[in-house]
């Protein structure tokens, strides 16, 4: 029994010491905090997305990031305001995976049925310089309609920038 719990304790000690520095260097990298942020519309051209998928999407986001984003001003593309904000992150969005599930398989058994979304971001200053390359994901698993997959993927991306970029992070 001693040599059983030995090796757990072996086995955890090796996964912290594995994992937890990598934590570590992902906070140390500051991003810097800014009062609006620029959206430009989800790119779908390798995958087909239907068209409500990619309003939904679009507009799930603009939303999310004015609610919960913690910017002072969120931008559309094209709106000639965001050309005079002296602090401003300009989120470019690609769509790298896409699964439409069924609602009628959710509402009866909880295994089947799901709808992802896999969307990569890319958070740019002004000048086009990357400060964050990351996948995020949208998903509905059990209840709700197909389309909560964008609401998921937009809180999602609400939660990133604020905590990266926003000068109320959390």
């Amino acid at each position: 029994m001693k040599r059983i719990l030995r090796a757990g304790v072996g086995l955890l000690l090796a996964f912290v010491a594995t994992v937890a520095p990598r934590g570590l260097h992902a906070q140390d990298k500051q991003q810097p905090k800014v009062a609006a942020i620029e959206v430009l519309p989800i790119e779908s051209d390798e995958i087909k997305l239907p068209a409500e998928f990619r309003v939904a999407l679009y507009e799930n986001l603009i939303h999310e990031l004015q609610a919960r984003g913690g910017f002072q001003h969120v931008y559309r593309e094209g709106d000639r305001n965001a050309q005079d904000a002296s602090d401003l992150v300009i989120l470019h969005s690609w769509v790298r995976g896409f699964k439409q599930g069924s609602e009628r398989a959710r509402q009866v058994t909880t295994v089947a049925g799901a709808t992802s979304i896999k969307i990569h971001c890319n958070f740019t200053d002004k000048n086009g310089k990357s400060l964050l390359d990351q996948d995020i994901e949208g998903k509905v698993r059990f209840m709700g309609g197909n389309l909560r997959a964008t609401y998921d993927f937009a809180k999602n991306v609400a939660k990133v920038a604020r905590d990266n970029f926003s000068l109320q992070a959390h």
